[in-house]
């Protein structure tokens, strides 16, 4: 009779279990599925031979890998062969070998011949077995176990999404609330600043109309009555305007504001200056959001812009779920209440949603807006989905989509028909990966470059040339350095062609060599039939000599 051995794959390490007089709990899968809960029962049946724990968390991720993509690993592989019986050679084995997945267990079979088995049964004593787990390990201290299964799901969990600290869409999504959010602030904040300081000088409102100038003003000018013509260079520094400059110290002087205590004006300077640092943090944030959404979803930046881009994101959740939604979900983005409106009162749905914010959108014309909206949604979605499921991330595709934007406002307006879809996607993927190439040579050159040196350096000592080897090598370093983006492309470029024209050369000296090979059968031919001519010739005229001898 052949006895059953379990292989349980936990958290902490390999367990190995010998399950004998099977009997006692019942052989089929419904008697098992019964008595698995009573530990006293279970425990006699099913017994553990032998553990292996993991030496760390990586490796503990490593073979979970491993296990999952049905692979064994060497250190699976020795503890079976220590702690399972051996069978002879030439004989079946005695035993069996339970297994939860049927993926490995193939692959054991055919790397060490070990009979393995995957069936409802056993799945039924593996699930005892994780049941009571905790209670076969003596060393196993409380608690121990729920949090080796808690960091091993953590770490295989972020290595099968291939987690990303870069490509984290949360922090747009706050970055774009935060950015919306400042924008109402400021603009209500610098109306506050304006009532506020116009009750002292009522003139600046009309002579300075951006509000961070205005701010900037104010907290510069203070008391109006201080104000004299000194100040103008200062102020033009300000605000970028001689003539501006003037008109406010001439305003200044004929003002009809209301004077202001020194506290009062204080106040309004500390304010002013509130204003101003948030005008330049919103300013650092915009720069942030660029920045960010240049890593997550360059595409559908370069495409439709960062802010709105961010929008569309940040209003689907996820960069995720945005690339799962239709096109004509993306198109009425941002406008559910108009469409339900809509259908409500069964009246004409929604055009566009954010989507409206698009530069696109306000160059159609007003027949052509709802077409627009419709073919840059459809190029928003293939952006997305590039961005979100695309491994190595790159502006080409974006670019590209953005053209065929502007071909199709074209085509509304002129009537210039645009490019077919299939040339375009064909043109962007050659060029994405003559950008790859492109940064891959430029990592070689500079080895290359090396080596070179080292060879000119040792022919120089050959020769007899003396040269000093640190001022030689700095000066090639700054000039490696020195070198731009755009030379090395012309350099690849040259080397591209060099390449051709020998490959070119090499298949013209190829035909010639040929051509000369079968010249000179020619000529071999020709002169071994002259010299057989010859020689005929010759025996003829022996011929002839010696019949004339004989006449004579």
């Amino acid at each position: 009779m052949t006895s059953t051995y379990l292989l349980y794959e936990s958290a902490s390490g390999y367990a190995l279990f010998h399950a004998h007089g099977l009997d006692e709990i019942g052989q089929n899968t419904e008697a098992v599925r019964s008595s698995v809960s009573d530990l006293n029962r279970f425990g006699k049946v099913v017994k553990l031979a032998a553990f292996h724990p993991f030496e760390s968390a990586l490796d503990a991720l490593k073979q979970c890998n491993s296990v999952s993509e049905g692979l064994m690993t060497d250190e699976l592989r020795s503890f079976l062969e220590i702690n399972l019986p051996k069978a002879k050679e030439g004989k079946k084995a005695k035993f069996v070998l339970g297994l939860a997945e049927p993926k490995i267990g193939s692959n054991i079979f055919e790397e060490t011949k070990i009979p393995c088995q995957s069936n409802e049964f056993v799945l039924e004593l593996l699930r005892g077995v994780r049941l009571h787990f905790d209670k076969f390990i003596k060393d196993l201290k409380q608690g121990d176990l729920e949090k080796a299964q808690l960091g091993l799901g953590h770490s295989y969990s972020r290595a099968k999404v291939k987690f990303n600290v870069n490509r984290v869409d949360n922090m747009v999504i706050q970055a774009i609330f935060l950015l919306d959010t400042l924008d109402k602030d400021i603009n209500s904040f610098s109306m506050r600043v304006r009532e506020w300081y116009s009750w002292h000088f009522p003139e600046l409102v009309k002579i300075v109309s951006d509000n961070y100038l205005y701010a900037k003003l104010a907290k510069f000018i203070q008391d109006k009555s201080k104000l004299a013509e000194d100040k103008i260079p200062s102020l033009t520094d300000i605000i970028g305007d001689e003539d501006k400059a003037k008109e406010i110290v001439e305003a200044a002087k004929a003002s009809m504001g209301q004077d202001l205590s020194d506290i009062d004006l204080i106040n309004v300077q500390q304010f002013a200056q509130r204003v101003m640092d948030l005008s330049e943090y919103r300013k650092k944030l915009y720069d942030y959001l660029v920045t960010k959404m240049n890593d997550i979803a360059p595409n559908l930046a370069s495409l439709i812009g960062e802010v709105v881009g961010a929008r569309l994101i940040s209003h689907a959740g996820s960069l995720t779920n945005l690339a799962k939604c239709p096109s004509s979900t993306l198109q009425i983005l941002g406008a559910e209440k108009a469409l339900f409106r809509a259908l409500k009162t069964k009246g004409n749905t929604p055009k566009y949603g954010l989507i409206f914010h698009s530069s696109f959108i306000g160059r159609a014309s007003a027949r052509n807006k709802g077409r627009m909206a419709r073919y840059l949604a459809n190029k928003c979605s293939i952006a997305t989905r590039i961005d979100c499921f695309a491994e190595s991330s790159t502006t080409t595709f974006g670019e590209k989509l953005r053209e065929q934007v502007e071909e199709r406002l074209d085509f509304y307006d002129k009537g210039i028909a645009p490019r077919k879809n299939i040339d375009v996607m064909k043109a962007a993927i050659e060029s994405a990966d003559n950008k790859a190439t492109a940064m891959d040579v430029e990592e070689v050159p500079s080895e290359a470059s090396g080596k070179k040196s080292k060879k000119k350096k040792s022919k120089s000592n050959a020769n007899g040339e003396v040269e000093d080897g640190p001022s030689a090598t700095a000066n090639g370093d700054v000039a490696e350095d020195t070198k731009s983006e755009k030379k090395k492309k012309k350099e690849k470029r040259k080397l591209d062609r060099e390449t051709e024209e020998q490959q070119q050369a090499s298949e013209i000296i190829n035909g010639e060599e040929e051509a000369g090979k079968k010249k000179k059968k020619k000529k071999s031919k020709d002169e071994n039939k002259d010299d057989q001519v010859a020689a005929e010739d010759g025996k003829k005229k022996k011929k002839k000599k010696s019949k004339s001898e004989d006449a004579e």
